[in-house]
């Protein structure tokens, strides 16, 4: 069983385990329960009511957050030719082709997203065992495999928030929705939307209840369970 320090112990007082929270108490609390010395991400974790075993009910998609992650997030981008002037003038902070796949392959990751121009796909499939274990494999079904026409929007959705969500072998979906020093309704708003994302996303397969529970904590904080008609009322 995992022993938590005095500092957790002594904000864990701020939460009944007994009774679930409007999500803008929850986030008021979670805020106040921060101890940490540094900027604590804000989490999400919902419960689905999914069989991650089940190939018709995989949840996954991307939720663009309106306030962002409050973090400067560094894009790569797998082009070549012109696409990689296009890139870097969108704002991409990395763009080309053979050279950054042999960084990469060399053990270089310093970037937060990557994204690819269709005709890179190929090149950039040899990365997968790389790549995929730390979620920065370019794929179409999260919107990472574009057309150079379609790289600006793709860069800019990017760097202003752009989270991708997926269905672990638990069926939860953990996610960031900003940090601590964000106020209060930046904080709703960002959770409005990831809980909109994952509503849209939800399989045909899936019967019955599809969000059972959602929670919410901060990096290093207590956890509080949101009442969940107020948060699915967010994002309506």
């Amino acid at each position: 069983m995992t022993k938590h320090g005095k500092k957790y112990q002594e904000v864990s007082k701020l939460v009944d385990k007994s009774r679930a929270y409007p999500p803008d108490e929850a986030i008021d609390l979670a805020k106040k329960a921060s101890y940490a010395g540094f900027d604590e991400t804000v989490e999400v974790h919902l419960r689905m009511g999914v069989n991650p075993r089940s190939a018709d009910q995989q949840v996954r998609g991307v939720a663009l957050l309106p306030h962002g992650l409050g973090k400067k997030i560094r894009v790569l981008v797998f082009a070549q030719g012109e696409a990689i002037r296009l890139a870097e003038e969108a704002g991409a902070d990395y763009a080309g082709a053979d050279e950054l796949i042999k960084k990469i392959e060399a053990g270089w990751v310093d970037f937060d997203v990557s994204i690819a121009t269709p005709d890179m796909m190929p090149k950039v499939a040899k990365l997968g065992r790389i790549l995929g274990r730390r979620g920065l494999m370019p794929n179409p079904k999260s919107g990472t495999v574009v057309s150079p026409q379609d790289l600006p929007r793709a860069i800019a959705q990017a760097c202003k928030g752009r989270v991708e969500f997926r269905l672990d072998r638990t069926a939860i979906i953990h996610l960031p929705i900003g940090k601590v020093s964000f106020d209060e309704n930046k904080l709703l708003e960002n959770l409005a939307a990831v809980i909109e994302a994952i509503v849209k996303a939800k399989p045909s397969g899936v019967k019955g209840q599809y969000i059972k529970s959602i929670s919410l904590c901060t990096s290093m904080g207590a956890g509080f369970k949101l009442e969940l008609k107020s948060a699915m009322a967010l994002a309506a």
